[in-house]
């Protein structure tokens, strides 16, 4: 397996350690915000662009936000794909793009020696502001994202996500997977991606995070000529707020398996959510700690119902959910529901221990420092810090504010906003 010379040196300098990120911001000529770390040392430097073009900005059309993005490097300018990857193996550089339920993004990591970064930097530019969407393209990713749709429907696992985030969210935004459906993308014409990207891509609603060891003068320069080629354009309104359900659910979906998939949950909590480090930190004592955890404990340890149960937040924009998880034998989902199901009442009325509670921070605190060790996992950071409006000193502030969380403040946060009788359960899986 051949390894490029940009990857070799990124093996060399991973465990590059940043004891503290120093965020600056500012935006383009074009009103485009840019996030700026300097990182010395290490001769690279990760570009990320980030558009609020999520599947949220789907509309009906559920898929088109990811067709877009995954045309993008097909052809751009004058150039086909091959050209375009040609550009960038030759220089030793790495380009991705993609897209979440909130953004979608094109990444670059390229060497800073001025020579290869240069065709790097120029060849995402006329990706990001002149991709081709030619139809033989367009017919071609169609196909492949509609045979990735079918196959969904051969996961038991995928369509437990499916009908989960379809109970919590109903008509909601988040309700539809980034991937689309079958019936939707079906529909979708070259056009369409033209539309959603005149729409989306604009300098009004982009955002550059450059990490990396480029001085402060270069980077400003990077991000406008990033930026110039796009059109002004308005950045989209606010997506709806969630409507938190005042009922639980219960739902199974037969499937031919052996396995029963089991997701469970309700709407959570936002970035910006005033109770973001209690229920963070919580839910790391609740499931979100491994081998550790009390849910892991209950459902593995004591009666062995699976190989593992977890808990997690995924906060977004809006209110994004919390989920609990298992894997059980058909003759054993309902027993195995019961323990997940009682495990949580009782943490909500009952709160973790002081004890518990001081492991989880020596644990969370601890192993810190290594969550933004390279360029890419702090590009990533910095992105996220960035999307969300968060303080600029929202890493070094970090253990700071989960050094703060009290039992108290769990068991108030939990008891508020994740109530066992709203739970919705979703399962999937071959009847006994």
């Amino acid at each position: 397996m051949r390894i490029s010379f940009i990857s070799f040196i990124f093996l060399l300098f991973s465990h590059t350690a940043y004891s503290a990120a120093t965020i600056e911001h500012w935006k383009t000529s074009q009103g485009s915000s840019v996030f700026y770390v300097e990182t010395k040392g290490l001769p690279m430097v990760d570009i990320k662009v980030v558009f609020d073009a999520g599947s949220t900005r789907d509309g009906s059309q559920h898929g088109i936000a990811a067709l877009t993005s995954a045309l993008l490097d097909t052809g751009a300018g004058k150039w086909n794909a091959d050209v375009i990857a040609q550009r960038f193996e030759s220089v030793g550089a790495q380009f991705g793009a993609g897209v979440s339920r909130d953004t979608a993004w094109l990444s670059l990591r390229s060497l800073t020696e001025e020579k290869l970064l240069s065709k790097a930097l120029n060849t995402m530019q006329v990706i990001l502001s002149k991709p081709a969407f030619n139809e033989a393209d367009f017919q071609r990713e169609k196909s492949r994202t509609l045979a990735g749709l079918k196959h969904r429907e051969e996961s038991p696992g995928a369509l437990a996500s499916l009908a989960f985030f379809k109970s919590l969210y109903k008509d909601h935004p988040y309700a539809h997977p980034t991937s689309g459906v079958i019936e939707t993308v079906t529909g979708f014409s070259v056009e369409d991606l033209r539309t959603f990207y005149k729409q989306y891509y604009v300098a009004s609603n982009a955002m550059v995070v450059i990490v990396g060891d480029l001085g402060k003068q270069q980077a400003m320069l990077t991000a406008e000529s990033l930026i110039a080629g796009l059109d002004m354009g308005q950045k989209p309104e606010a997506i709806p707020e969630v409507s938190l359900s005042k009922q639980g659910e219960t739902k199974h979906i037969d499937f031919p398996s052996t396995q029963t998939h089991v997701l469970a949950g309700v709407t959570g909590m936002h970035r910006k959510d005033p109770d973001y480090f209690s229920l963070y930190v919580g839910n790391h004592i609740l499931g979100g700690s491994g081998l550790v955890s009390q849910l892991f404990a209950e459902v593995r340890e004591k009666r062995g119902l699976a190989y593992s149960a977890y808990s997690y937040f995924s906060p977004l924009f809006r209110k994004g959910p919390f989920t609990m998880g298992l894997q059980t034998r058909n003759d054993q989902t309902d027993q195995a529901v019961q323990v997940m199901q009682k495990t949580l009442k009782d943490f909500v009325n009952n709160g973790p221990t002081e004890k518990a509670l001081i492991a989880a921070k020596k644990n969370i605190t601890g192993g810190f420092a290594m969550r933004f060790d390279t360029n890419r996992k702090l590009t990533s950071y910095v992105s996220m810090i960035g999307f969300y409006q968060l303080p600029l000193d929202y890493l070094e502030v970090f253990q700071q504010k989960v050094e703060v969380v009290t039992v108290a403040s769990i068991k108030d946060a939990f008891q508020r906003r994740v109530r066992p009788e709203f739970i919705h359960t979703i399962t999937v899986g071959g009847t006994e």
